[in-house]
């Protein structure tokens, strides 16, 4: 059998907390994820949902006052208001989750080209 010697990591090693250059970050620019607004969500079961049909109404757990939420693969990473944009649905953000403060941002209009059969996919255009 052989021996293996492994190399002493610092403690603080992969930890993550350590602060990234951007010039680190700009590799991940290209990087595509699918963005997603999340209007509310509402629990139902098996049979209530097989009945629903056209002309059916879903309550959600939202109130139409409320923001909504912008998710990123499924993680939330902001929130904002819905607006319309040359009659496509966008999104002007109003928070952005983990910050400090909130954010206004350019808003994000909603283009059916962003992901090939993916109807409600986001585009960054403005």
């Amino acid at each position: 059998m052989n021996d293996v010697e492994f190399t002493h990591l610092p403690d603080d090693a992969g930890a993550g907390a350590g602060h990234v250059p951007d010039a680190d970050l700009t590799r991940l620019t290209a990087v595509t994820v699918e963005l997603t607004v999340e209007v509310g969500r509402t629990h139902m079961s098996l049979g209530e949902t097989m009945s629903l049909g056209q002309g059916s109404v879903v309550t959600l757990d939202r109130l139409a006052d409320k923001p909504v939420d912008l998710l990123v693969n499924g993680r939330p990473i902001a929130r904002g208001e819905v607006v319309v944009i040359d009659e496509q649905f966008g999104l002007r953000i109003t928070e952005v989750m983990g910050a400090e403060r909130s954010t206004a941002a350019a808003p994000v209009a909603f283009t059916p080209e962003a992901i090939p059969g993916d109807p409600a996919a986001l585009d960054h255009a403005a």
